[in-house]
């Protein structure tokens, strides 16, 4: 009997993770919905189905993110796929000279050391599957600009981090993808339409 592949996706409970999450499960994956309140999680497993379960995670909280992992290895035991989608933006529309030091600091944990925490947490698990892959969430277009002057910056730092743990974990496959400007609370739905359920 083919053993399902496990996927977790962080902040799949809305918009672009939720639209992963979906497609995962509709390519016969059980996918781990993360997301930082756990209710928020069971919901958007529900609207997946059955091939879909609920993981509280903050990825700016370490022992959320070691207890996911914990859950994970006891639950699954391995985690075939890892897709780090979680980011936040500032929401500013004011150049970089007048960028608030703590609001850029709060992109930044999210957008970059969230991804870093939860991969370096996860990659035991990693190890555990046959042909394990990480993916970075990146909506990298001429949009960036939209949604202020930090999260442009914390995403080439998020491209730099994909790259390094590429490089150190080739066997892993660790790749950067780009939705490109996609209509969700990101972007206040001014981007192109969402693809239906």
């Amino acid at each position: 009997m083919r053993v399902k592949p496990i996927a977790l996706v962080t902040a799949a409970n809305k918009g672009i993770g939720l639209q992963i999450a979906r497609d995962l499960a509709t390519h016969g994956l059980t996918v781990l919905v993360g997301s930082r309140k756990l209710e928020h999680a069971e919901t958007a497993a529900k609207s997946i189905g059955a091939d879909a379960r609920a993981v509280q995670l903050d990825v700016t909280n370490q022992a959320s993110i070691a207890a996911a992992a914990k859950r994970i290895r006891n639950e699954f035991g391995r985690l075939d796929v890892l897709v780090n989608n979680a980011g936040t933006s500032d929401a500013g529309k004011q150049g970089i000279s007048h960028a608030a030091p703590l609001e850029g600091s709060a992109v930044f944990e999210t957008n970059v050391f969230g991804v870093v925490a939860v991969t370096q947490a996860m990659l035991r698990l990693l190890g555990e599957a046959p042909a394990a892959r990480i993916v970075s969430v990146d909506p990298s277009s001429p949009q960036r600009a939209l949604f202020g002057p930090v999260y442009s910056p914390s995403e080439t730092a998020l491209d730099a981090t994909t790259l390094a743990f590429a490089i150190e974990f080739e066997d892993a496959g660790a790749d950067a993808a780009c939705p490109g400007f996609t209509s969700t609370n990101l972007d206040s739905f001014e981007g192109t339409a969402e693809r239906a359920a």
